[in-house]
């Protein structure tokens, strides 16, 4: 039998500062940094809890969360109180000391009083700050049935791979029997020799077991307090700890999931949304990605009267999003947010471009991420020269150049 989701409650940690992704982060929390021009990181979390039967939901929050709660206030109000259904954002409350949350686990723990209240048979710990398509549903059905204390969402990673993630060690059954941070020699699934296990970074636990290992944990003075590095290992030998195998509601053919904590691994994510068959697809009816309205006219290109051998407003293998105006400019295999204008002659290529970023007339942008409320100057080149773009911006391993938001040009 399908288990009740409206026993189960989702505690989903939005706190991470995400220094490896500034300075998109420099101003906002990681699960607030936008993706794909209209959403943010946190709304494919999130739409998986909404498309799943979830509706109780705990956002912890913590740093530089303003965007982020704002976000959350103007595209998740819609569940329906009288219902029972909820978004809450709880910032740390220290009701157990006067520190702020030290670790994934210690978030739980410092909010066991709000668990408590729900009183659910089960909790599920997610991440915010992945990209995804996931039902629940089927995790914790499986969860379930195995009469688990804990299960561990995984997904298969190639062996060579394994040194990037948090390896699973399983046996036939799927039962985990050890766990490994990034190793350099990882052990195989025992069914596929050349691939491995990764942690999702998401859990289901029963709720009476989970709290009694939150107390322990929060007791030994040793501990990182975080549900991968410390409550997993400690576990896997005396509670029914099990890995269950990712299932892909985005329907291709290989799994997608992604941690988007670079900038070039950013980049490259949304980058892939604007190929011509993209291995994310946004355009599924059937599994739905929420965000907030956008309260803005249609996209305008405008000046093709002017061609042939004048400007022409053009967009091409492109996401534009609403009151964007492509006035007399060039947008190719890239990426605009709400409001952006791309001025005449312009050029903008394999970029992404923040919330009313304005390029100026024969500017030249290749391969950036330029973020919120920057102005592009008249003639201005950026891409074209790394070594003298890293004396103004940030260049990212891979070349790709990032602009902060707010940057007087």
């Amino acid at each position: 039998m399908a288990v009740d989701m409206n026993r189960v409650l989702a505690m989903l940690m939005a706190g991470g500062r995400g220094q490896r992704l500034e300075p998109l982060t420099l101003h906002r929390a990681k699960p607030a940094v936008p993706f794909g021009g209209i959403y943010r990181i946190i709304d494919f979390t999130l739409s998986n809890c909404v498309n799943s039967g979830i509706r109780h939901i705990n956002v912890l929050v913590q740093y530089k969360s303003l965007s982020l709660n704002r976000h959350l206030r103007d595209a998740w109000s819609f569940l329906t109180a009288e219902l029972g259904e909820y978004i809450d954002t709880i910032p740390p409350q220290q009701r157990v000391g006067d520190h702020w949350y030290l670790g994934t686990a210690d978030a739980v723990y410092q909010n066991l009083y709000s668990i408590e209240k729900d009183n659910p048979e089960h909790v599920l710990i997610l991440s915010g700050d992945h990209v995804y398509k996931m039902d629940y549903r089927h995790l914790v059905d499986y969860h379930i049935d195995r009469h688990a204390d804990m299960t561990v969402g995984a997904v298969e990673v190639p062996k060579e791979q394994a040194h990037l993630f948090g390896i699973l060690e399983v046996d036939a059954s799927h039962r985990v029997t050890g766990f490994q941070e990034k190793p350099e020699q990882a052990q195989p699934l025992p069914h596929h020799p050349t691939m491995c296990f990764a942690s999702m970074g998401v859990y289901v636990f029963r709720t009476d077991f989970m709290i009694r290992a939150l107390e322990e944990d929060a007791a030994d003075p040793h501990s990182t307090h975080d549900f991968g590095r410390d409550l997993l290992p400690r576990l896997i030998d005396r509670a029914r700890v099990f890995a269950f195998s990712f299932i892909d509601e985005n329907k291709k053919e290989s799994k997608y999931w992604r941690d988007v904590g670079t900038i070039d691994a950013y980049w490259a994510a949304n980058m892939d949304l604007v190929s011509i068959n993209p291995v994310f697809n946004l355009y599924d009816h059937d599994w739905p990605i929420r965000t907030a309205p956008a309260m803005h006219p249609p996209p305008k290109f405008v000046f093709a009267q002017e061609w042939p051998g004048g400007r022409m407003g053009v967009a091409l293998d492109a996401l534009v999003s609403p009151g964007c105006i492509i006035s007399g400019g060039r947008v190719q295999n890239a990426i605009l947010s709400p409001c952006v204008r791309v001025n005449s002659y312009a050029q903008v290529t394999d970029s992404i471009l923040f919330e009313n970023v304005n390029v100026g007339r024969h500017a030249k942008i290749r391969r950036a991420i330029i973020d919120k409320d920057v102005r592009i100057p008249e003639g201005m080149q950026i891409g074209y020269n790394l070594d003298e773009d890293r004396k103004r911006f940030t260049v990212s391993k891979e070349g790709v150049v990032v602009i902060e938001k707010g940057a007087v040009l």
